[in-house]
């Protein structure tokens, strides 16, 4: 059974709208990049999409070298105007601390930067990295969380790290176990979960076997095979388990939380 996130998103874009209508300018988003791939700028091109779906400024700046990237991060952080900074990864010949070095935390609006990382410690996940989020609100608007045996598949700063411990926040209370590409007979820890959240980015590593019947499956991976986007979850899944679907699943709410970031910015800069 495939998981229908589509009532979640109206939710979230219902309330992104209603909180727009109370601000006194229209909140401003501003995409920085370097060397795009093609993939990243399709990704951009999303974005844009997105932002004009919720009634966002947008704007992407193209730097034409590293250091150009560096000014233009301080010169957006300092500026008044701007409530969030995108910034796309990787960005070649620059080490990503100098990056947040260089980025204010009040606008990292994915979530990214080790201010905001830290702060998910201590349960303030005001700026949480948008993907782990969408993962947390999917699950709370599917099932209890509470002592729920969870399962993570990957360990980065984006999604299985931070996941982990917002997961384990007090009002949440999971249990967790976080796998990787070191784990041992990971089919035997999976079939063991009430909760498994696919983060490898690995196509179709999580299959029929390695499931429990009724379990709940995050499918977080995005990969291109053959011309198409799967995740790391096989279809043949979702015949026993209840799973997100790709595309379509985690991926559009992390778009709407990263929009709902932009808008919290300019809340709190009493836009």
């Amino acid at each position: 059974m495939l998981i229908d996130v589509k009532p979640l998103y109206s939710e979230i874009k219902n309330s992104i709208m209603d909180r727009m209508s109370k601000l006194k300018k229209v909140p401003k988003l501003v995409a920085v990049t370097y060397k795009p791939d093609p993939s990243t700028i399709s990704y951009l091109k999303s974005q844009e999409k997105a932002a004009k779906r919720f009634g966002l400024d947008y704007e992407i700046f193209e730097a034409s070298n590293s250091s150009e990237v560096l000014e233009k991060l301080r010169n957006l952080s300092e500026d008044k105007s701007v409530n969030g900074i995108f910034v796309t990864h990787p960005l070649p010949e620059l080490d990503e601390m100098l990056v947040f070095e260089n980025l204010s935390p009040e606008k990292d609006i994915e979530g990214r930067h080790p201010y905001n990382l830290g702060m998910l410690m201590y349960g303030n996940e005001f700026f949480a990295p948008c993907t782990a989020e969408a993962v947390v609100k999917i699950l709370e608007n599917v099932t209890e969380i509470t002592g729920k045996n969870v399962v993570i598949i990957g360990r980065s700063t984006t999604v299985g790290k931070p996941l982990a411990t917002m997961l384990l926040r007090r009002d949440r209370s999971a249990t967790v176990t976080v796998c990787h590409t070191k784990t041992k007979n990971l089919a035997e820890i999976t079939r063991n979960a009430d909760i498994i959240v696919a983060a490898a980015g690995k196509a179709g590593l999580v299959t029929k076997e390695m499931v429990n019947a009724d379990s709940i499956v995050i499918d977080v991976g995005i990969n291109v095979v053959d011309g198409k986007i799967v995740g790391d979850v096989k279809e043949e899944v979702s015949e026993i388990a209840k799973v997100t679907p790709v595309p379509g699943g985690v991926g559009r709410i992390t778009t709407a939380l990263l929009m709902e970031h932009v808008v919290k910015s300019a809340e709190k800069m009493n836009f």
